[in-house]
Formats: C-alpha cells, sequence, structure tokens
C-alpha cells in the first residue's frame, strides 16, 4: 500500500553569510538533515524533540512552504507542489495570535482557501464558512467579527477552520496547543481527534508535550538536531524506548499519578546541544549519551527500515536498563570559532 506521505532522504540547510556588498557563504545550519519517513492514509504521526531540532523545519517542508536542499517528498504518489497539492495539505500554526490577521474579519480569513482555488460563489463561501465555524465550535454569526474579539483557544479554532476549508487530505498541526492554556489544550486536541474521525483526516502533529503526542498519535518519531533517532507505535515507544535520547525524554515528561512520579529515575543529560552548524561526527548524540563508546564517534547510526520499531543507535537500550547522570558521554570537539570543546553542565537541570 503506497503511503499517503513519503519523505525520502530530505535535507534542508540554511546559509551563513557573512559581509556588506559581496556576501558569501562562510557556512550552514543543518536544520533538516537526511529525513526518511513515511504516513500512512487516516493515522496520525507524532513528532517530538527539544527545540531547534528541526520539526518546524520539517513541517514547512512537507507542506511546501520550505524548498528542500535535496531528498523527495512525494504525496500520494507524486512530488509535491502539483496540481491540488495546496488544496490536499494544510497547516495548523502554533500562535493562534500572530497567524490571524488583526484587520480582517474572521470570515474573510477563514474564506482565503476558498477564494484562492476559486470554491464557489460568495454566497456558497459565506454558507461553508458558518458551516466549518459550527463545526470547529464557533457561534456561526461570529464570522464578521475580528480576531481581537476573541479568546486565544477560539483563534486556534479559527486557524483550524481555515485549514479544513478546502477539504485537505492531511493536515500538518505544528504545536497547535503549545500557546494555549492547560484545560483550553484539552478542549482542542479533542477537537482535532473528532475532526480527524469525521472527516478522514491524516495529522503530521509536533509537540513538546509527550503526554499530548502521546494521546494523538498512532506512530510517534523522535527528532534530534535535524535527524529522526527512532520511531515507533506510540504505545511501543512509551513503554520499551530503545535510543537513550528518548530514554531521556520520557523520564522528564510529567507523569499524573504522584506515587509513579516520585519513583521514576529522572535521566538527565549533561552537556549542552551541539551546534547545528557543525553537528558531531558519527552519532549526533554521543557527547550526551551516557552509553557513548568509541564507535559512537566513528559510525552513523542508520535508521534502518523494516519493522514497526526502529531506532539509530549502536548500543539501544535494553529494557529494566537503568541509564545514570553519572555518564558524561565522549566530549566533542568542535571546529566552529568560540564554542571549543562540549563540556558537562555543572548547573543541575
Amino acid at each position: 500500500m503506497t503511503p499517503l506521505l513519503n519523505v525520502s532522504d530530505v535535507r534542508k540547510y540554511f546559509p551563513i553569510r557573512k559581509g556588506v556588498f559581496l556576501r558569501r557563504e562562510v557556512g550552514r545550519v543543518h536544520a533538516v538533515d537526511g529525513v526518511s519517513l513515511q504516513v500512512r492514509a487516516g493515522e496520525t504521526l507524532g513528532i517530538v524533540g527539544e527545540s531547534g531540532c528541526g520539526k518546524s523545519t520539517l513541517a514547512r517542508c512537507v507542506t511546501g512552504l520550505y524548498p528542500v536542499t535535496s531528498g523527495s517528498i512525494e504525496f500520494d504518489g507524486a512530488p509535491i507542489g502539483g496540481k491540488g497539492f495546496r488544496r490536499d495539505v494544510q497547516m495548523i500554526f502554533q500562535d493562534p495570535y500572530g497567524s490571524l490577521n488583526p484587520r480582517r474579519r474572521v470570515g474573510s480569513i477563514i474564506a482565503d482557501p476558498l477564494v484562492i482555488h476559486r470554491i464557489g460563489n460568495a454566497a456558497e463561501r459565506r454558507r461553508r464558512v458558518q458551516e466549518l465555524m459550527e463545526l470547529v465550535g464557533l457561534n456561526p454569526e461570529h464570522f464578521n467579527r475580528f480576531p481581537a474579539e476573541f479568546s486565544g483557544g477560539q483563534r486556534q479554532r479559527i486557524g483550524i477552520a481555515r485549514a479544513l476549508a478546502s477539504r485537505p487530505r492531511l493536515v500538518v498541526c505544528d504545536e497547535p496547543v503549545s500557546a494555549l492554556d492547560v484545560s483550553i489544550q484539552a478542549q482542542v486536541i479533542n477537537l482535532l481527534k473528532d475532526l480527524q474521525a469525521e472527516l478522514g483526516l491524516t495529522y503530521v502533529f509536533i509537540a513538546h508535550d509527550l503526554s499530548v503526542v502521546r494521546y494523538v498519535s498512532d506512530r510517534v518519531a523522535v527528532m534530534y538536531l535535524g535527524r529522526i533517532v527512532e520511531i515507533a507505535p506510540g504505545e511501543d515507544l512509551y513503554k520499551t524506548p530503545r535510543h537513550p535520547y528518548t530514554n531521556a525524554l520520557l523520564s522528564a515528561a510529567s507523569v499524573a499519578d504522584p506515587d509513579l512520579s516520585a519513583r521514576r529515575e529522572r535521566i538527565v543529560l549533561t552537556g549542552d546541544v551541539p551546534s547545528p552548524i557543525t553537528p558531531p561526527s558519527g552519532c549526533r548524540f554521543h557527547p550526551r549519551c551516557p552509553k557513548a563508546q568509541a564507535r559512537c564517534v566513528r559510525e552513523d547510526p542508520l535508521l534502518l527500515p523494516g519493522g514497526d520499531h526502529s531506532a539509530a543507535c549502536h548500543f539501544p537500550v535494553v529494557p529494566g536498563e537503568r541509564l545514570g547522570a553519572e555518564h558524561a558521554g565522549i566530549p566533542q570537539e568542535s571546529t566552529e570559532p568560540g564554542l571549543g570543546r562540549t563540556e558537562p553542565d555543572r548547573g543541575g537541570e
């Protein structure tokens, strides 16, 4: 069965330029560096990782907002950007305040995809806008109001309605609840799940909150410094993580049960995240990894295809294994001026 979305060895580099008149390229930020993944129709693929790991850049590559440096992205068996692609793939942005034009009425904002793709006449568009507002839990009579007259949660619902206007098949959710209060987050997440069931949507869901990703996702991909280091069905990844980085992320996630939270051992990673301008040789996680060995410096582990649960690690975590913070990993010499050697963080967490 052909996947709905196929990302193959995608790389996105941002040039660093110097000079005033003759600006020359002096380096590159490796924002996304060799990502391959597939998304099946009707599922939700969650993507998690630290800030700056490349999640949002990957999302913008998938939606065609950023051209890729190399690699390929196919939607429904064809390269992205073809006829109908813009209607079939939409995005929900992180900031419900910045993603809506404050000088335009919400009815015209939601109707933009209908106007751009020449769907219906004025009366049909107005009717469709009101149907969408009702679908996402807004009063359809408020289509003539400005965004400032709505709360943060309501503004995100407006963004969701706009994304659904063209009846897309794939929706990329770029941290859609991170700017909302906890109680509002739950409402928006449940709305997204209900819409997926009702409309048959496929989601790529990006978030920092691991509990949110676990709740909404069928499969979860973990990113670190521009690469996917582990991908697995949601419950498998949370119960038996194989990559040390995934293990550390899960140890820091919030747990509702206070007794379980008190018994759980926190894994504190030493050092800082390496620079994406000069990423480490071999495994990119080895300067902070509690299991790092000499092989990790020399050889870049591959995320091998096949099987439901894959991890790019030479020495994957064994179920029940304890990883302590006393392991400092193998520090990495950096060639970027001013960075020097990665030293362990002495300031605690």
